[in-house]
């Protein structure tokens, strides 16, 4: 698995020996509607002889959570669990995982959902409500942790890893990372010119990785989708959704954003930085390895990269888009309460949170990062708290698909942007409520 250095610092210089691992992968959420087929199978793990329960989670991260559940077979050998891999991508773990309930099946006793899952899965009724449980893990996990295990202010599941986003810059061209959108731009732009390469880079596709570019943006304007209790939307409200559509549109129509970022994905973005040919990246931090020239990469920016949290329009903190997984209780689950022990256990237990750390996941449970030797983990776990957790509301998948089949071709100039943005509130009062 790649790693990420973590360094003394709140921007982290890439180079040398790396201090702890940090896989991060964001999992898109625009999957098929439920009901139909996977297209690929899963498999058990084969960890107990006589399981009394079964958890079903993504199989991108095997070797993660088959450590977590033998430590969980370890510390209850009469009480043992059976890991249940689906396949690694999200739309066909959530589809293995409605079929099961909709089917009625009731193979899977815990759930691994993607944060943004909660709200749907809650309103179709196929996992139990845990609020008894929300004094448990208030005030000790990820607050956007916690937001993302919720639906309607009662909590439906519980946090088990997280996921963060960051701005990667040249530090032969920029000497210290911009607080502002503004700043970034205006740096980015003289670098640029004057390197005659690319300003800036990131997830421009019409997809997943665009929403969330764009979202992050809008939350660092003071935007929010929804009010506390996610009963209204509030995406108009204020001038934040007109703020990061304009600086979107502005950044492709001045060449702000590098040739053909409107079809970029991660590891696209992340190619043309580690070519040396952008001043500014925004991207997950699995790419500090590949760009520090390790596991057998030539890069041209070893040693001239760092990573520092993304900015806003005001320059106060910081926002990211918040990933990751939380555990929930099947509705049809025979073993309740041992399945409530066991995503209670994952979420606060301080050695089940160490695994996740020690293989590359970054834990939800805030003593992981206040207890770090590594200052940096500490800035880490600071970051994640700022985060904002896309709306775990029943419709998400469908809001997604609106925000980009509007505000993808209004930032190109090929839709007018009031009727997107209106197009995307409309979505967005939709997705409160289940088709």
């Amino acid at each position: 698995m790649p790693e990420l250095s973590w360094h003394r610092r709140h921007s982290w210089r890439a180079g040398g020996a790396a201090a702890a691992a940090l896989a991060l992968t964001l999992a898109s959420a625009c999957g098929e509607p439920p009901g139909e087929e996977p297209e690929a199978e899963g498999e058990s793990a084969g960890l107990a002889e006589d399981p009394q329960f079964v958890w079903a989670v993504t199989g991108a991260d095997r070797q993660i959570h088959e450590d977590v559940a033998r430590l969980w077979n370890e510390n209850n050998p009469d009480q043992e669990v059976e890991v249940f891999f689906l396949a690694p991508t999200a739309d066909e773990q959530r589809q293995a995982m409605f079929q099961d309930l909709q089917s009625q099946a009731g193979e899977f006793d815990v759930l691994g959902l993607d944060v943004i899952w909660t709200g749907e899965f809650a309103d179709f009724g196929y996992i139990e409500s845990l609020e008894d449980l929300r004094p448990e893990v208030e005030g000790v996990s990820l607050e956007g942790a916690v937001d993302s295990s919720q639906w309607q202010q009662e909590l439906y599941a519980l946090p088990y890893s997280s996921n963060g986003a960051f701005l990667y810059y040249r530090t032969d061209l920029i000497d210290e990372p911009p607080t502002t959108w503004d700043e970034l731009y205006e740096t980015g732009m003289a670098a640029a010119e004057e390197e005659g390469i690319s300003a800036y880079v990131g997830q421009g596709d019409q997809y997943e990785g665009f929403v969330v570019n764009y979202l992050e943006m809008f939350w660092s304007a003071g935007g929010e989708l929804f009010d506390d209790a996610q009963q209204n939307s509030t995406f108009l409200e204020g001038d934040a959704a007109q703020t990061a559509l304009d600086f979107m549109t502005q950044g492709q129509e001045s060449g702000f954003f590098a040739e053909g970022f409107d079809s970029m994905v991660e590891d696209d973005a992340r190619a043309l930085f580690q070519a040396g040919e952008a001043v500014y990246m925004r991207n997950w931090p699995y790419a500090v390895p590949l760009l520090e020239g390790e596991e057998g990469e030539d890069s041209e920016v070893a040693g001239d990269f760092a990573v520092a949290p993304l900015p806003t329009f005001t320059g106060e903190g910081t926002t990211s888009a918040l990933g990751g997984l939380n555990n929930a209780v099947s509705t049809l689950s025979e073993n309740q309460d041992l399945a409530r022990e066991f995503v209670l256990w994952a979420a606060t237990d301080p050695e089940a949170q160490a695994v996740l750390a020690s293989h590359s996941l970054p834990p939800t449970m805030l003593s992981a990062y206040d207890d770090a030797d590594d200052p940096n983990l500490e800035l880490l776990g600071e970051i994640l708290a700022d985060a904002h957790a896309r709306p775990p509301v029943p419709g998400y998948n469908s809001l997604s698909l609106v925000i980009q089949d509007n505000l993808h071709p209004a930032f190109l100039g090929q839709q007018d942007a009031d009727s997107a943005l209106e197009a995307v509130d409309n979505a967005a009062g939709d997705a409160l409520e289940q088709d």
